[in-house]
């Protein structure tokens, strides 16, 4: 009887003992670069005057291992951004470096470019935006665009409105003492007598040619800075009226050539049957 129990519960031990292993663990979650902040802004800097570093920390919020196989920088103003940092080839699970990036503006105005981090994690390569603002020491007064083209225009009418846009890239304020436009051109403007560093205002100028042909102009600026005066220049054709303006005469049988009438109005001869002027309704 013993003989047989202790074959019975041998068997039970034998039999619990199968599954009984600890389980596997999961494998790690794949390596994850994040950015902080997610971009960097210089502010304004005097031209060839390097800034005060900002520092970018880069952090791997994976569970794996992060192989980082390049960092640069890219963009239109590439040059004008540096960077040195802690960050090698590889980052750990949970780990972080940093990057202490400089602005340093080679030309007056918005400046930009990105740092791109290409590794082998979730989300590659990782960009980072960066831009600043460079100044002139004194005032500055910065024209875009520098030329205006108005193509054809009928004469004695007003084409479309264009705009210039005048910036002051300098450490001082601008003092504006006059906005001219040239014969057969207008202009109006958003713009006090002073700029202030940074800012911006806006001019709105118009081609009404008097007679046929090509015409030739400039948008000038009287201020303060010292390349006073700034020009933009100006171009139209003036060309005949290929239509019949308002009061004008014209014959009711057939097209009338009278010019179209801005929507939801229409122009027609005031006479169908004859000789008529041109209306608007």
């Amino acid at each position: 009887m013993k003989k047989h129990l202790a074959l019975v519960l041998g068997g039970l031990s034998w039999f619990g003992g199968c599954g009984g292993g600890t389980p596997s663990s999961p494998p790690p979650t794949p390596p994850t670069l994040n950015l902080a902040p997610a971009s960097l802004g210089f502010g304004v800097w005097v031209v060839g005057t390097e800034s005060g570093e900002q520092v970018e920390t880069l952090t791997n919020t994976g569970g794996s291992e992060l192989a980082i196989k390049s960092v640069a920088i890219t963009g239109t103003d590439a040059t004008d951004f540096g960077q040195s940092g802690t960050c090698g080839s590889s980052l750990g699970a949970g780990a972080s470096c940093t990057l202490n990036v400089t602005f340093t503006p080679s030309q007056l105005g918005q400046r930009s470019a990105s740092i791109t981090i290409t590794d082998d994690g979730v989300g590659s390569p990782q960009v980072l935006s960066l831009n600043g603002v460079g100044l002139d020491p004194g005032p500055n007064a910065t024209l875009s665009p520098t030329s205006l083209s108005f193509g054809n225009e009928v004469v004695g009418t007003t084409s479309p409105v264009q705009s210039v846009t005048l910036s002051n890239y300098g450490a001082t304020t601008l003092s504006i003492t006059g906005i001219t436009a040239s014969s057969n051109f207008g202009q109006t403007n958003t713009c006090n007598s002073t700029l202030a560093s940074g800012e911006s205002c806006t001019v709105n100028v118009t081609f009404t040619p008097g007679n046929t042909g090509s015409s030739n102009g400039t948008l000038s600026f009287a201020d303060s800075a010292a390349d006073s005066p700034q020009t933009v220049a100006l171009s139209g054709t003036g060309v005949a009226q290929t239509c019949i303006p308002p009061g004008g005469e014209c014959y009711g049988p057939g097209p009338t050539h009278c010019c179209p009438a801005p929507r939801p109005h229409h122009s027609y001869c005031s006479n169908p049957t004859g000789w008529g002027t041109c209306v608007e309704s």
